[in-house]
């Protein structure tokens, strides 16, 4: 497993275990819930260690407005290696002159989401756009990384509320909820429209 938003130690840390008796399962419960705040969010928060080529149909992630023609893309982390092109099949061309946007998105350690086009257009049916970047975000949001340690102590504490019901002597039985409120709360700004 790799690409995870919180570390072993930090979790160790977090649930006050010091022996490294449950390492495996308590690193088990940091993958999983990374995965889950991916699958939640509809985006993942780790870089891909190289470039990596997508191609993108422009139909539907094309906004215009007057500053030019803005392509919706996932989210990239880095500049360094970033090629875009249209075209299709065998046959593709350098754009050139688009700039990244929101601004300084990679200053601010956010993603870039999307590609302006000040003059010209991102192609016609059936063209395409070749986007080859490192994706992902640029560094792991401290919000994720705290809800990444809330939701693998709770997973990890899940063993022992059977049936999903956890007790107290002070408040009796209780139905454990989906998702921890607080959890979801760190992980609602980073959502993509759809995901929820």
């Amino acid at each position: 497993m790799a690409n995870e938003y919180a570390t072993l130690a930090d979790l160790k840390e977090y649930t006050k275990i010091s022996d490294n008796a449950r390492d495996s399962v308590l690193f088990t419960a940091i993958a999983a819930a990374s995965r889950a705040i991916d699958r939640k969010t509809g985006r993942r928060f780790w870089l891909d260690a190289t470039t990596v080529q997508r191609a993108y149909n422009p139909a539907g992630r094309v906004v215009r407005d007057e500053r030019g023609e803005l392509l919706l893309v996932d989210d990239i982390g880095s500049v360094s290696g970033l090629v875009v092109e249209v075209g299709s099949g065998a046959s593709w061309s350098a754009v050139t002159g688009y700039e990244t946007t929101p601004d300084n998105a990679l200053l601010d350690s956010h993603p870039v989401t999307g590609l302006l086009l000040a003059t010209g257009t991102w192609g016609t049916r059936p063209s395409r756009v070749r986007i080859t970047a490192r994706w992902g975000w640029p560094a792991v949001p401290d919000e994720i990384e705290q809800a990444t340690l809330l939701q693998a102590a709770r997973l990890y504490k899940r063993k022992d509320t059977p049936e999903g019901v956890a007790g107290s002597a002070d408040w009796g039985l209780m139905r454990v909820p989906h998702l921890d409120p607080d959890v979801r709360a760190l992980v609602e700004p980073f959502m993509l429209p759809g995901f929820a």
